[in-house]
């Protein structure tokens, strides 16, 4: 018979799965709204620090060049459509296979989002965009790594 203690870390535990499997989830509809107004908008005020940088970094200005600006924002459609697309995937993922603690769905977020920060991170190195890879990156890395980490037990056992 179980004891009351075995009982409260059981439920302690499933807890604890659940949270992290609901911020997943829930951050990644998050993500995927942001890809959505990039797409869409991605010439707004929440985009402008970002564009700014940008600016600064490759032509030594406020502002990106007027030559340059309809390509920018071209570009901000398929990127934010991209974005919104794996975020939907991952939502997906969380919210099904990995809710079950299925091990492939925590193996192909980690495999897919770790070569997504490696090659982004590089190119973003090579090209001193440093602040996107403190920034949008690591915060992109705390947003899935967290889960997967506090997780990872969950799965061997399942």
């Amino acid at each position: 018979m179980k004891s009351m203690q075995d009982i409260n870390k059981g439920s302690k535990k499933i807890s604890s799965f659940v949270f992290w499997q609901r911020w997943l989830f829930y951050t990644s509809l998050l993500f995927a709204l942001f890809g959505i107004a990039l797409a869409l908008y991605g010439n707004n005020p929440v985009f402008t620090p970002y564009i700014q940088a940008l600016a600064r970094l490759f032509w030594h200005q406020q502002n990106i060049p007027a030559d340059f600006g309809p390509f920018l924002f071209f570009i901000c459609g398929p990127l934010g459509a991209t974005i919104a697309c794996s975020y939907i995937l991952l939502a997906y993922l969380a919210w099904h296979p990995f809710k079950r603690k299925e091990r492939w769905a925590r193996n192909a977020i980690m495999v897919a989002f770790g070569t997504w920060v490696i090659l982004d991170s590089a190119v973003c190195i090579y090209y001193n965009v440093y602040f996107q890879v403190y920034l949008i990156n690591g915060f992109s890395i705390l947003q899935k790594a967290l889960p997967l980490i506090f997780t990872w037990k969950d799965f061997k056992n399942s």
